[in-house]
């Protein structure tokens, strides 16, 4: 596991450390409000319970700042899992090694017949995602889901193991141009808590994946905390903010995303209690819209389709379409693979787009073209 010698997670735990969102009050919110431009004590304010009676105010900035850098742009996309064999023991995952599960691993062929279906529904923009078993999803293998996905769609993002910087450029050099990583947790203990066994139980080498994919030549980079994981969110969103928010003033070139899960049910967690709510994922999405304008925020098939549609037209820039956990679960692969977990939306790509238009959105199939992809 490579070490790139940087500081930004000490940073980041010390500000959660030294976070009390006790300490704000309604005075600071409006403060926040009143802000052009927000610090993290203003993101910390709006993440604040302090900030709930002000939600309609807020979600008003929010369009806001959204409307002037995205105009009513919303970027489609679609999830492609290549495979769910996994080497980890994390206790929410439908993915966990220790899951009696259906595994599977697409082969070229399928790679290929997966992408063509998905590429004759028109979209351009495709996630590519693996279990974290390098076993079965070496370098060579994750390369080659690349470059067939590089020779189909515009732009072509990446959730996988973390890797090394070198791991990284090769991926880039692939055609890959982002790459998402859920954190899951900010917080040590309750990261051991959730994470048994395999290599993500290295949390330092987990947080800074992102530094090292901007360094590999990645044009983006995607963060998450999964809410509802630990008990106090709003601490795993505030650091969540402040990871993004320190890599951008150490690489200001860096596209920066957000991705907005919360726990759902999976063949390893089924508990029903809702430890974070609409409300509260919807004030998450908006402080990080106000703390950091130019970011995109993905909103998930997590969620319902309601919901989806109704944060479209508030925060979130970018939604899937079209969706599938499975392995396989695009085409007629004969020998599919089970999902991650369970989707509320299962809306096909023409109803999200529908659905889109009829909010006054404009859907965006492709937001982006690598110039050398197409000489």
């Amino acid at each position: 596991m490579e070490n790139i010698g940087t500081d930004i997670l000490d940073k980041v735990l010390e500000a959660g450390r030294a976070c009390d969102f006790r300490s704000f009050s309604e005075a600071d919110v409006r403060k926040a409000l009143d802000r052009e431009r927000l610090g993290p004590a203003d993101f910390a304010a709006l993440l604040s319970p302090a900030a709930e009676p002000f939600l309609e105010d807020i979600a008003k900035k929010a369009r806001k700042a959204t409307r002037d850098h995205f105009g009513n742009a919303v970027t489609m996309f679609t999830p492609l899992y290549a495979s769910n064999h996994c080497e980890n023991r994390c206790q929410y995952c439908g993915f966990n090694a220790g899951n009696d599960i259906a595994r599977a691993r697409l082969t070229e062929a399928e790679v290929e017949k997966e992408m063509d279906s998905i590429a004759s529904t028109g979209l351009t923009d495709i996630l590519l995602l693996t279990g974290e078993s390098r076993r079965f999803s070496d370098m060579e293998y994750i390369g080659m889901c690349v470059r067939k996905a590089a020779e189909r769609f515009s732009s072509v993002g990446l959730e996988i193991y973390p890797a090394n910087t070198e791991d990284y450029r090769h991926l880039h050099e692939c055609g890959a141009d982002y790459v998402t990583v859920f954190q899951e947790t900010y917080d040590p203990e309750t990261y051991a808590k959730f994470h048994l066994g395999g290599p993500k139980r290295v949390m330092s080498y987990r947080f800074n994946a992102q530094e090292r994919a901007i360094r590999g030549g990645m044009r983006g980079v995607g963060f998450a905390a999964l809410l509802g994981l630990r008990d106090d969110w709003r601490k795993d969103a505030y650091c969540c903010g402040m990871h993004a928010y320190l890599l951008q003033r150490k690489y200001p070139h860096a596209e920066i995303a957000f991705s907005l899960p919360r726990l759902r049910p999976t063949s390893s967690h089924r508990s029903d209690d809702v430890k974070v709510s609409e409300s509260n994922l919807l004030q998450v999405a908006m402080a990080y819209r106000l703390f950091m304008p130019f970011a995109s925020e993905t909103i998930s098939t997590r969620e319902s389709p309601r919901f989806r549609d109704g944060i479209v037209g508030i925060c979130a820039t970018k939604i899937s379409a079209g969706s599938s956990v499975e392995i396989g679960g695009h085409s007629d692969v004969k020998n599919k693979g089970d999902g991650q977990f369970e989707l509320s939306d299962t809306r096909g790509v023409a109803e999200v787009r529908e659905a889109l238009v009829k909010e006054g959105l404009q859907p965006v199939f492709n937001d982006y073209v690598r110039s050398d992809r197409w000489t």
